[in-house]
């Protein structure tokens, strides 16, 4: 008995002694407010991060992968299959989705089915496929099934506008520990706040995540137009019926024939 306890006392000391693996994340995001004017194409911003030692002891590995998960202002949308009766094309479904990212990209270093399980992937809605999109089904709100054809059609249509993005290859190492995301804003991105979770994986286990936040905003005139249509809205009405007046007044000046 005292033999096993004197080899259980020098596990435990070794064990104390020996590097312990934990990480952090630390990210900076190359800005966190992006400006939309008129001339507004698109942005291409870039978050760098680096994985570091819990305790400066502590051993990393050399294996990592990231799967980054950008999320933009959610919002209740209606989708509308047409088909074809009695040779005129009419709305004979609809479909409305509650509450879903208007913007939602899910940027990693290799496809996700190679970072980590299908069940971890779909409990963490590690890609577009995974994500949660409730619906309104009748009285009910469920999320149908990955090949259900609203939900199919809706996703393709948001790829299509460059709302909705599944890159494998938007995440590159830099070194074992620092790795850069390139993040994609397209011309007509939804003003409001965004946020990015980023998540370490190591052999296929989640490690550590972390997270940080953008702001879209519009300026110059059009934020001051949008003000001014929802803070005073009687000001703006007047002020635009007066300025179609005169736009109307000014065109038949010009176009008259004498």
């Amino acid at each position: 008995m005292h033999r096993l306890a004197a080899i259980a006392a020098i596990l435990a000391c070794a064990a104390a002694l020996s590097p312990a693996r934990a990480e952090n994340l630390v990210l900076s995001l190359s800005t966190h407010r992006v400006a939309v004017t008129s001339s507004f194409v698109g942005a291409d911003l870039v978050l760098f991060g680096t994985v570091e030692p819990d305790a400066p002891r502590a051993a990393l590995r050399n294996n990592y992968d990231i799967v980054a998960t950008v999320s933009g202002p959610r919002a209740t949308l209606r989708t509308r299959r047409k088909a074809r009766v009695l040779g005129i094309w009419v709305n004979v479904d609809t479909r409305e989705f509650i509450r879903v990212p208007s913007y939602l990209a899910v940027l990693s270093n290799r496809p996700v089915a190679d970072i980590t399980s299908a069940e971890t992937a779909r409990r963490m809605q590690l890609g577009l496929n995974q994500v949660i999109l409730t619906q309104r089904i009748g009285a009910d709100f469920a999320d149908t099934v990955p090949d259900d054809p609203f939900r199919v059609n809706y996703i393709n249509l948001k790829k299509e506008a460059g709302h909705y993005r599944e890159m494998s290859n938007g995440v590159t190492f830099l070194t074992p520990t620092v790795f850069r995301v390139a993040i994609p804003l397209p011309a007509d991105v939804v003003t409001g706040g965004y946020s990015v979770d980023v998540k370490l994986f190591a052999d296929g286990k989640l490690v550590t995540r972390n997270n940080t936040a953008l702001e879209v905003i519009k300026t110059g005139i059009e934020q001051y137009v949008f003000e001014a249509s929802q803070h005073h809205g009687l000001v703006y009405g007047i002020v635009a019926a007066m300025m179609a007046l005169f736009i109307g007044w000014a065109g038949s000046v010009v176009f008259r024939r004498d």
